[in-house]
């Protein structure tokens, strides 16, 4: 059981270079083979323990050299600069899927998979998402780069829609599909281009996510 309990209620953006939709939402392999991407959470309500997590943001550069599940991935967690020095552990904690039932969430899975996990970012997040209208805004000065659009119809132009629901997933219950643009420097330099992105609502906790 975990050690100490904790809850995020918030909002997500996950940008990757595979194409729209994603393969790994299907448990398929990677459209290019390998996984690179870049995530951010604005925690909305949350607490670890008995520290409030209310309205800090988090993120992460990821990559892996095949699908997510064969390992050998690194990552650059990176924490709101505001927090205090209790909530980044708290934060880092849930990151590295600490304090977490194996297999509960995203973070956790993803923490089994990693080889590399470079020292975590204290910086300013700017980030902005809305997960109805999926369209979202990162910037992270000096780190990252990065933006989330609408799929367009390409005969009308018009916005295209399409969700995806995962009723036993780690990560979320239901996403909208869309995409994404995002530059990264650092230990992780990644240049990814219109593929895919999605934006969802989170509500998890150690035990995982809450359908």
């Amino acid at each position: 059981m975990p050690d100490t309990e904790w809850v995020i209620k918030g909002r997500e953006f996950i940008h990757c270079s595979c194409a729209y939709g994603c393969p790994c939402q299907f448990a398929a392999r990677p459209t290019q083979g390998s996984c690179r991407a870049v995530g951010f959470v604005q925690i909305d309500e949350g607490r670890h323990g008995d520290t409030q997590l209310d309205g800090l943001k988090i993120g992460m550069i990821l990559q892996w050299p095949g699908a997510i599940h064969e390992g050998r991935g690194e990552v650059v967690p990176i924490v709101d600069e505001r927090a205090s020095d209790e909530q980044r552990q708290a934060l880092l904690r849930i990151m590295t899927g600490e304090d977490t039932e194996p297999g509960a969430t995203f973070f956790q899975v993803f923490s089994t998979t990693f080889e590399k996990v470079h020292d975590p970012v204290f910086a300013d997040i700017e980030f902005e998402i809305d997960v109805d209208t999926r369209t979202a805004r990162v910037n992270v000065p000096g780190l990252v780069e990065a933006r989330g659009e609408p799929i367009l119809n390409p005969v009308t132009g018009d916005e295209h829609r399409a969700r995806i629901n995962l009723p036993r997933g780690f990560e979320y219950d239901v996403c909208e599909a869309g995409r994404g643009w995002a530059e990264t420097k650092g230990p992780i330099a990644l240049s990814l281009g219109d593929s895919h992105a999605h934006f969802a609502r989170l509500h998890m906790t150690g035990a995982g996510v809450v359908h």
